[in-house]
């Protein structure tokens, strides 16, 4: 409301303060939420690497070994802290064969490169149990932009920090630009990634 000619100003600045109110409680709620953090219990949590095969079979590889953790507020749900590292040469697949050249040079090259990690800086709530988190993956030690789509068990507007959090992390990425160029006709480009994670307070 713009101030009529004439107001006094002990009543404008008056208005302004009331104005101001609802902002300032915002903030100092905000700023009075504490921040949680958890770890991951790598004994409970799995990720999972599903690509195509000749365009139709589905390959899959598992990585059991994996730490990191979590840092929210409930109150800025927007300022995660999400780490993942996950070590590539505990990779596991059915055939030895193949493993052997999933680790080898012409994928994720793990002689040279044994940790493939997610670091997630932001969090934007597509509904109460459901968010994308952005950050950067490095594998092969190259970083590219990604975009995980992630689902809670339990609502982050309504932890307390005392409990387990449990997570489903998704994104598919095109490996050739981390240089996994290996097999380009049989192997497709897509590899799409899942994090199934138990997290407990730290």
């Amino acid at each position: 409301m713009l101030p009529r000619p004439g107001m006094p100003c002990r009543v404008l600045i008056m208005r302004l303060l009331l104005a101001l109110v609802p902002l300032l409680a915002t903030a100092a709620t905000a700023a009075s939420t504490p921040a949680y953090r958890y770890q991951i219990d790598s004994r409970s949590s799995l990720i999972d690497a599903k690509v195509t095969v000749l365009g139709i079979a589905r390959k899959s590889a598992q990585f059991p070994k994996m730490s990191g953790g979590i840092v929210l507020s409930p109150g800025q749900l927007g300022a995660i802290r999400m780490d993942v590292a996950v070590d590539a040469r505990a990779m596991a697949t059915r055939d030895p064969k193949v493993g052997d050249q999933l680790k080898g040079p012409d994928f994720l090259d793990v002689a040279r490169h044994p940790m493939v990690s997610f670091s997630g800086q932001r969090m934007t709530m597509t509904g109460p149990q459901t968010a994308q988190i952005a950050g950067q993956l490095t594998a092969r030690g190259t970083s590219r932009p990604t975009v995980m789509k992630v689902t809670f068990a339990t609502p982050p507007a309504q932890i307390t920090g005392r409990e387990p959090v449990q997570i489903t992390a998704q994104t598919t990425i095109d490996r050739r630009q981390f240089g996994m160029n290996g097999y380009g006709g049989l192997v497709g480009k897509d590899v799409t990634i899942t994090i199934k994670a138990r997290m407990v307070p730290n």
